[in-house]
């Protein structure tokens, strides 16, 4: 697909720069997360955007983390992190943070303060909120704006030495009080954190915004294209702005659609809220749209570049359906998937004409789809077997192709078999189902001449394993629950997880491994939980056979 398609604007952009010669060339980009959360499948498309441009035209990419507030970060967010893009596919230039620069950035603040291009403001938060005006009003100049030089020179050194409190003050850049564009009013570039920093420790109690370190890392790095999202369009004046007033190397910011999916938030605040209110399990649940939920839940790389190759690379919003999403990760696992069977919801089916010592081997493929079948696995069959409790119907209708009484199925891989009578227990429920099997009906030397139309999956009932099966539905049962009146969580979706405690599985499947995709026939692809024991064995799904939510 990706060879057929046109150039989207940013590689438009990038051919452009190379047939001109500029920066040589040469082309670097760079992935800058702030690692105050886990990336998010939007952030998916970010990286294989600005890794995929790099390997596209020969570069490199550089991954750089934005870690400006230190009450935020922690470094499991920075492992997580790492270990995504790795998971990805991708692999960085370098590995750098913006607490790297620190002391180049508080030497470029002391240039432009130099320069009479910032100052230090004493006004409270809501006092410069009130100074800057509204888009159709000019902000006004307080008093600290005509400081001198020299005192605003050793207010800064002073701020940096930690003789104020948080808040007290803050060096704001002396831009354009009336511009029509709000980021251009006199925008912060550090403010007071007394606080712990992931890295640097206690050696800093100023932390630069991300306005002012954003761009001057770019332009450390010599970064050619500094790929953002649309939100950040109004705020490249003022990234061009401090380029320009520190003379440092051109870097140039260029803006696409960040990826609004359906069903879900995409906020990392709103994430984060989701975790500490405990309506999932953590970052990594399978529901949540982190890339570490992805996998948990055993999604692919593959489907996951796919997916982000498929929605494209554009300049306006738009909200894309996760049914793409789901398509792309049905369509690589029907490739890759080995196929298992397994009951979720049982009843015994007793085969009265079989004889009741008996085990006999039935073979089966891996995978149907991949020519040659991707090799052939072995399984128990015996008198006694687990079924699926929807393949039987007291009363079946018409055109229903699975057990009732006088009705015939065959069995994958083995036998067919015709229901003769079932029993009921006290409260009228159906706990056996009698059947004949027919001898000369084997699969693969059938001789019986008979053709059923429908085929169910079966375990052997003493040698079935057991596991706890978790059927994951969409996190929210709103397309867009943060545009609903009231708060985002009351429209959580309360079927995303029906938890199935005793499934019964073939015994194979207790050689299964987390991040091996299975399709359990008939009922959809699954993997091995992370936190699966052999004592336990807890399979996700992955994604259902076919789209359950296009009716709905």
């Amino acid at each position: 697909m990706s060879e057929e398609r046109s150039l989207n604007f940013l590689e438009e952009i990038v051919e452009e720069d190379i047939a001109a010669g500029k920066n040589g060339g040469r082309v670097l980009t760079r992935f800058p997360p702030e690692p105050n959360g886990y990336l998010h499948i939007g952030h998916s498309k970010s990286i294989c955007l600005n890794f995929g441009l790099a390997q596209k035209y020969n570069g490199k990419t550089n991954l750089r983390f934005d870690d400006t507030n230190p009450t935020k970060e922690e470094t499991e967010y920075v492992d997580s992190i790492k270990e995504d893009i790795k998971w990805l596919g991708f692999e960085w230039a370098e590995e750098l943070y913006a607490s790297d620069y620190f002391d180049q950035l508080y030497e470029f603040a002391v240039t432009l303060i130099k320069n009479d291009l910032a100052y230090i403001d004493d006004s409270t938060a809501e006092e410069i909120a009130k100074q800057k005006g509204t888009p159709t009003e000019p902000g006004t100049p307080n008093q600290y704006r005509s400081r001198s030089v020299e005192e605003n020179l050793q207010l800064f050194a002073d701020m940096k030495a930690g003789k104020y409190p948080d808040g007290a003050k803050v060096l704001r850049a002396k831009v354009d009080l009336a511009s029509p564009n709000m980021h251009l009013r006199d925008p912060l570039m550090y403010r007071i954190k007394h606080a712990h920093h992931h890295r640097t420790g206690d050696k800093w109690c100023i932390y630069p915004m991300y306005d002012f370190a954003h761009g001057e890392s770019d332009a450390i790095e010599k970064i050619t294209h500094s790929v953002c999202t649309l939100e950040f369009v109004p705020h490249r004046p003022l990234y061009d702005w401090f380029i320009e007033k520190l003379d440092l190397f051109p870097s140039k910011q260029y803006e696409f659609a960040r990826l609004n999916l359906n069903y879900t938030v995409m906020s990392k605040r709103k994430l984060l809220q989701l975790v500490e209110d405990k309506h999932v399990e953590g970052w990594d649940d399978p529901r949540m749209p982190t890339i570490s939920g992805l996998r948990r839940r055993g999604y692919t790389p593959a489907s996951i570049r796919e997916f982000c190759e498929r929605i494209g690379v554009a300049k306006r919003e738009n909200m894309i359906d996760v049914g793409l999403l789901e398509f792309c990760i049905r369509e690589d696992l029907n490739k890759t998937a080995w196929r298992r069977m397994a009951v979720l919801d049982p009843i015994k089916c007793i085969l009265t004409n079989y004889p009741e010592s008996e085990t006999e081997i039935m073979h089966g493929e891996n995978n149907p789809e991949v020519e040659g079948g991707d090799g052939s696995r072995e399984f128990p069959f015996s008198r006694e077997l687990w079924i699926e409790r929807e393949d039987f119907m007291e009363e079946p209708p018409k055109k229903f192709f699975r057990l009732g009484v006088g009705l015939m199925v065959r069995l994958k891989n083995a036998y067919i078999i015709r229901c003769d009578s079932f029993v009921k227990d006290a409260d009228g429920n159906v706990t056996e189902i009698h059947c004949t099997y027919l001898p000369e009906s084997k699969s693969g030397n059938d001789t019986s001449g008979i053709n059923v139309k429908g085929t169910i999956h079966w375990v052997s009932v003493p040698h079935a394993k057991t596991a706890e099966v978790r059927l994951y539905d969409r996190l929210f049962q709103v397309e867009d629950p943060s545009n609903e009146d009231g708060d985002f969580k009351d429209y959580l979706n309360p079927n995303s997880l029906q938890i199935l405690p005793k499934a019964y599985i073939e015994p194979d499947l207790a050689n299964a491994t987390p991040g091996k995709a299975i399709q359990f026939m008939r009922k959809g692809y699954f993997t091995l939980d992370k936190y699966s024991t052999p004592d336990h064995l807890v399979f996700n799904r992955t994604v259902t056979l076919k789209d359950g939510w296009v009716k709905k």
